[in-house]
């Protein structure tokens, strides 16, 4: 008998054995789904839900009250909708709109909207038609308020006004939203101009009207200057224009510095924004923009010491930086570039070429302190300088071919890929053939 059970214990053990052995070993089979979660890690799971769908209404439909501005104090609305809606002008009609960049979400257009724009049977000549898209909060980044009769009152811009643009999948510039994508087409100098008031403008920088739109204008598409209100520095000492291309929001997770001078992180920059550029009501302090001799704007109007009340901007903080650290560089499509030559110039980035160097992959930037003197990287101080660092990042180079329309650098002054590779290479002296270079670009067109 017992000779039997010890015989039965040992085939259930070595049952048992197979059967965890079994579990350990990899599988050609799906694996089973995990349990449930419990505890703390489902209260994780369910706070990432929330702060990315807060972060998302936050990007996409917040205005931080920044209607007090633009629309209360600039009266830019009126603008939009012309004498014959009430306001002042001619109106901005959806051809006009588009032809200055703003963009259309698709997704916010009723299904019968749609079929007429294809008809052709909305009039885009029109103004009243503007203000119809503004009403059914298709218009990314802008939202209009209206009175009760319908009329518009004033008007506020989102996070989503500079950094989205849609797929153009209806038609061009109307389409599904990409967040996180700079908006290239957006002249932002050419709309603020429509505004009728621009004294808030004029008394901030001491000049007349005249002076405010030509500044506006030099900027062009895809372009604004977020240190003029801080520095009063409209233009270079060359004569050209001081804006820089409106950045990326994407591919930001784990790169240290958010912007071209590395001000600040996102959240920083989220409240640099927010507070100083949308002119929403928030807190903002950085006490490096009270120094009267380099940023006497801001250090005479107190822009660096803003106290809101009530403060729209600061609880909406992490949820946005949430989702902004969730948007990915979009992946360059097939066929846009040469992946025999991508493999080449991987191989020419990590070693010879010593782009890895700063540009360390899967970041495509410095992990720790990103940054670097203009004369390390061979360029002017200019947009340094006006930056409390005085230096500028290593940006992170994911999603390039997105962002290629207007240049590269933060001032666009290289038009092409191969014309940051020749600077580079006459920079540190790399000695790379032309055929070197041109597989380098396709590799930085595919990153």
């Amino acid at each position: 008998m017992q000779k039997k059970a010890a015989i039965i214990a040992t085939c259930i053990g070595a049952g048992l054995l197979g059967v965890a052995i079994a579990a350990a070993a990899p599988s050609s089979k799906k694996a089973a789904a995990p349990a449930a979660q419990q505890g703390f890690d489902a209260a994780i799971t369910r706070h990432a839900d929330t702060m990315l769908e807060e972060g998302r209404r936050t990007f996409r439909y917040d205005t931080f009250g920044s209607e007090a501005f633009w629309g209360d104090a600039l009266q830019l609305h009126k603008a939009i909708a012309g004498v014959k809606n009430g306001g002042v002008g001619p109106g901005v009609s959806p051809k006009t709109a588009l032809a200055v960049g703003l963009k259309v979400d698709s997704d916010a257009l009723p299904s019968a909207l749609k079929k007429q724009i294809a008809a052709g049977k909305v009039n885009l000549d029109d103004p009243a038609t503007t203000l119809a898209l503004l009403k059914l909060n298709a218009v990314v980044g802008v939202t209009a308020f209206t009175n009760k009769d319908g009329s518009v009152r004033s008007m506020g811009i989102q996070c989503a006004f500079c950094h989205s643009t849609v797929d153009n999948s209806f038609a061009p510039g109307i389409g599904k939203r990409l967040d996180g994508w700079p908006n290239q087409d957006l002249n932002v100098g050419a709309i603020v101009s429509l505004a009728p008031n621009l004294k808030p403008f004029t008394d901030l920088l001491g000049v007349d009207v005249a002076t405010v739109k030509k500044v506006l204008a030099s900027w062009g598409p895809g372009r604004y200057d977020a240190f003029l209100n801080k520095d009063g520095k409209a233009l270079r000492p060359d004569g050209k224009q001081a804006g820089t291309l409106i950045p990326p929001a994407f591919g930001l997770a784990g790169v240290d510095l958010a912007t071209s001078t590395g001000s600040g992180s996102v959240t920083y920059w989220n409240a640099y924004v927010g507070v100083t550029q949308m002119h929403g009501l928030g807190t903002y302090f950085d006490a490096r923009f009270g120094d009267k001799d380099q940023y006497p704007v801001s250090a005479k109007s107190g822009a660096w010491n803003t106290r809101e009340k009530p403060d729209r901007v600061t609880a909406k903080l992490a949820a946005l930086h949430f989702y902004q650290l969730s948007i990915p560089a979009p992946k360059a499509p097939a066929g846009s570039y040469d992946k025999a030559a991508f493999e080449r110039g991987k191989a020419l980035f990590n070693s010879p070429g010593k782009c890895a160097t700063c540009h360390v992959p899967p970041l495509f930037t410095e992990p720790g302190h990103n940054m670097h003197t203009p004369a390390e990287i061979g360029i002017d101080s200019f947009q340094a300088d006006r930056s409390p660092t005085h230096m500028y990042r290593t940006a992170p180079l994911a999603g390039l071919w997105a962002h290629q329309k207007r240049g590269f650098f933060h001032d666009g002054r290289f038009a092409t890929l191969l014309d940051v590779v020749n600077h580079y290479n006459a920079h540190f002296k790399l000695n790379l053939s032309d055929a070197d270079k041109k597989d380098l670009v396709e590799y930085l067109k595919g990153i």
